[in-house]
Order: C-alpha cells, then sequence, then structure tokens
C-alpha cells in the first residue's frame, strides 16, 4: 500500500472516530501497526541502553496502549496528526523507561546482566553485577534530552521533523501529506535542526 492509499485509510477511521464508532480506535492501531512497529524499531535504536531491558515489541506494545487512550481524549485531524501522536506516545514511553532504569534508583544504573558462559545453567549465567562501562550513559541522556527538545518544537517544524526523521518520510512525501512546497518543507526541516543545535549546544547525539 502506498503513502497516499494508506493515508486514505487511516482517514476514512479517523472519520469514523470522529463520528463515534467505538471499533475506530483499535483499527486506527490494526491498520498502521507494520509502521508504528518500524518507527518504534527506530526509535529504541536511540536508547540503547533502554534497548537491553526491554525489545521492540514490548515497548510498541505499551506505546500502542497510550495512543489508544490518547485517542478517547483527542481526535487527529487526518493521518499526519494521527503519527505525530504516535510517535509522541512512544518519545514518552521511552522517557519513561529511560527514567524507570537509570534514574537513581534504577536497575539498569546499577547492575547489568552478564553471561557466564556455555557451561553454566540458564538461572547461573543471568546474574546481577556492577554495571560495566560498556556503554556510555551520555549518550542516553544526550538522546533523552534530544526526544524531549523535539517535543517543545514549534507545531509546524515539529510536524516535518516527526515526518523525516521518525517516520523517514522523503521531503516530497513530507510536502504531498502536508500539501505545502517541498521548499517550505525544506525551510521548516532546516530551522528544526539549527534550533535543536543551539539548543543541545551546537551538537545532536551520535547513533
Amino acid at each position: 500500500m502506498t503513502q497516499v492509499n494508506q493515508s486514505a485509510v487511516i482517514e476514512e477511521w479517523i472519520d469514523r472516530l470522529k463520528a463515534g464508532d467505538e471499533q475506530a480506535r483499535e483499527q486506527l492501531l490494526n491498520c498502521t501497526c507494520e509502521r508504528l512497529t518500524s518507527l518504534t524499531r527506530k526509535m529504541l535504536k536511540d536508547f540503547g541502553r533502554v534497548k537491553r531491558w526491554e525489545a521492540t515489541d514490548d515497548v510498541l506494545q505499551n506505546s500502542l496502549m497510550r495512543l489508544y487512550r490518547t485517542l478517547a481524549d483527542v481526535q487527529p485531524a487526518n493521518s499526519v496528526e494521527f503519527y505525530r501522536l504516535a510517535a509522541l506516545n512512544i518519545r514518552r514511553e521511552l522517557l519513561d523507561l529511560a527514567k524507570h532504569y537509570y534514574g537513581p534508583l534504577g536497575l539498569g544504573a546499577n547492575y547489568t546482566s552478564v553471561d557466564m558462559g556455555a557451561d553454566q545453567t540458564a538461572t547461573d549465567r543471568k546474574v546481577l553485577d556492577p554495571l560495566a562501562s560498556v556503554d556510555d550513559p551520555g549518550q542516553l541522556e544526550a538522546w533523552t534530552a534530544f526526544h524531549e527538545q523535539v517535543e517543545r518544537l514549534p507545531d509546524d517544524e515539529k510536524e516535518v521533523f516527526d515526518l523525516l526523521w521518525y517516520q523517514e518520510l522523503s521531503q516530497a512525501e513530507t510536502a504531498e501529506l502536508l500539501h505545502v512546497s517541498e521548499r517550505t518543507v525544506k525551510r521548516r526541516w532546516a530551522s528544526a535542526r539549527l534550533r535543536l543545535h543551539k539548543t543541545l549546544g551546537n551538537q545532536l547525539p551520535e547513533n
């Protein structure tokens, strides 16, 4: 299904949601599940230390529950707004997980699982030792700050940033969905990146 065709399907279910169809929220999640899975996988990569504790499917499931509840109170105007809501809920789930695991009392901040070898039992192999410095906690903090600042972008810039960065659409596809020119997309994209660079000390996190 092309991006435009899928957008038409999504907007049909959005219209039914506005009309009070009780099945519309579930159907919106069902028809976008594949794309939301891809979006969750991409965003989870930015939270490498969270990924040590949570799989894509688990993050997706919790994010979908958040999105389902959100759709009870917020009715997106179109497919673009729907995916912005989806990205917002995935970001919030990942940020909450980062705080859960790597806050002052978080399990991930103090311990890590270590494989002791094939000759040990399954129980013996999964032990908790003081956290080794195999990952850079600064990168987790940097990505957390990055996603928080994305939420604070002006609406027109955040709209473009969501589509290009998180959903990996082309600038042409983004322009078509937003009913604006590619030149406008380029301008908003450049402005958003410049704003994030300045806010984050002229440096974006590394993958």
